[in-house]
């Protein structure tokens, strides 16, 4: 867990942090700004700072050690963010129509289909790689696990 996170979450501030650990002020303020990442830490210091917010190392370190989103995730995670507001609309009620196995999948698949073609075309809201990238994951059979459409 992000240090930061854990100085709200106790009152404390890096300064109280600091002395309460042991750690140098400075240090604490690179692994808050971001500027070091807390895997490169010695282990005396991740164990002053875990026993100080009487948190465990693991948990102080276990952000450091996830693995980063890849390139191609991130952009395919923006895709269905910042969407036109009746695309976004239609997307959501298409989901929940998946998640609830609605009778009306049908009708929500095609006013889906239909906001994305409006969005792309219509309105130029969204690229033609945008718009086939949510055809492909919810139309064509991404998001449909029966394989009705």
């Amino acid at each position: 867990m992000e240090i930061n996170k854990l100085l709200q979450k106790k009152g404390l501030t890096k300064y109280r942090l600091s002395v309460l650990s042991g750690v140098p002020h400075a240090t604490l303020s690179e692994l808050c700004s971001g500027k070091t990442n807390i895997g490169k830490c010695s282990v005396e210091t991740i164990y002053k700072l875990a026993k100080a917010l009487d948190v465990s190392m693991e948990t102080l370190v276990e952000d450091a050690f996830k693995p980063k989103p890849s390139r191609e995730e991130l952009r395919e995670k923006s895709y269905e963010y910042g969407l036109p507001e009746y695309l976004q609309k239609d997307l959501d009620a298409f989901k929940e129509g998946l998640k609830n196995d609605s009778s009306l999948i049908d009708c929500l698949w095609g006013e889906l289909y239909g906001s994305i073609n409006m969005a792309e075309i219509s309105d130029g809201a969204i690229t033609p790689e945008h718009a086939d990238y949510l055809r492909q994951k919810y139309l064509w059979g991404g998001g449909n696990t029966d394989g009705a459409h």
